[in-house]
C-alpha cells in the first residue's frame, strides 16, 4: 500500500530512541498516523513541528497498518510563530479540534480551512475570526452544523443577532427580545463574509459561541476537557474586550 499526499503536522510522539510517530492532516487522507524513521535527528526536528506543511508519502504492507512516513518539507511556519502567544495557542488548539476527527476520514474542505487560518496566524485580528470560521466548519463536519441563515421563529433572513442555545439556529432581533438573556450574540462578522477584522468583542462572542457547541457536541460526550490552550487563546480577547 502507498500513497502520496500534502499535510500539515499536527504532532509527534517518541518512537524509541530515534524514530516518531508523525500525526498529520491530509488532504485526501484526513487525520493520518504513521512512523518517522530517523525523526528525532537534528535534520528532522525542524520539519516535524505542528503547524508545519509537507509532502507526504506514506507506505504499508497492508492498509491496516500503522506504516511509514517519508516526507519532504514544503512551508515551515513554526518558527516565524515562535514569538506569538496568539499563534502558539492556536496551533495547539488546531492540533486538538482535528483529533476529534476519525482517524483516516477525509475532510478536504475542512483541510483548506486549516490552512487559511495557519497562513494567517502572524496576523492575529484576521487568524481569530478564521479560528472562529474554522469552529465552526468542524461543528459541521462532524455533522452538527449551526444554522445562521435565518430565524427559527419566524424564517426572516435579516436583523439576525442571536443563536438559540437549544437548537444552534439564528433568531432575529424582535423574535429574540423576550428571550435574549438566554441566546447567544451572533456576531456581525459570522453573518458578513467581507468583515475581515472585527473588535475583540465580536471575536469573544464568536469564540463563546463556538466553544458551547464544541462542549455540548464533542468534547462533553467524549469526556474530554476543553483543551487549556482554546481557554487562553479565548482569554487573550475576552481580556481585550474588557
Amino acid at each position: 500500500m502507498e500513497w502520496q499526499d500534502e499535510g500539515i503536522v499536527i504532532g509527534v510522539r517518541r518512537l524509541g530512541e530515534g524514530d516518531v510517530i508523525l500525526e498529520a492532516m491530509t488532504r485526501e487522507h484526513g487525520r493520518h498516523l504513521g512512523v518517522v524513521r530517523g525523526g528525532r535527528s537534528r535534520r528532522m526536528q525542524p520539519a516535524l513541528q505542528a503547524g508545519n506543511s509537507c509532502e507526504l508519502v506514506w507506505r504499508a504492507r497492508i492498509d491496516e497498518q500503522l506504516g511509514q512516513f517519508a516526507l519532504e518539507p514544503t512551508q515551515l511556519r513554526a518558527a516565524s510563530l515562535m514569538g506569538s502567544s496568539t499563534a502558539l495557542y492556536a496551533i495547539a488548539t488546531l492540533g486538538a479540534l482535528l483529533r476529534l476527527l476519525p482517524e483516516r476520514d477525509p475532510h478536504p474542505g475542512l483541510y483548506e480551512t486549516l490552512v487559511i487560518v495557519l497562513d494567517a496566524l502572524q496576523q492575529p485580528a484576521l487568524a481569530a475570526p478564521l479560528m472562529v470560521r474554522f469552529e465552526l466548519a468542524l461543528l459541521g463536519e462532524l455533522g452538527f452544523g449551526l444554522d445562521l441563515l435565518e430565524c427559527a421563529a419566524t424564517g426572516q433572513t435579516d436583523d439576525l443577532i442571536y443563536v438559540s442555545p437549544k437548537s444552534g439556529r439564528a433568531v432575529s432581533a424582535g423574535a429574540g427580545e423576550p428571550y435574549k438573556d438566554r441566546l447567544f450574540a451572533l456576531p456581525a462578522f459570522l453573518k458578513q463574509s467581507n468583515v475581515e477584522f472585527p473588535d475583540a468583542q465580536a471575536i469573544a462572542q464568536g469564540l463563546a459561541l463556538t466553544g458551547y457547541f464544541l462542549e455540548r457536541h464533542l468534547f462533553g460526550p467524549r469526556g474530554i476537557p476543553v483543551p487549556e490552550a482554546r481557554s487562553a487563546f479565548v482569554a487573550l480577547f475576552s481580556h481585550q474586550k474588557s
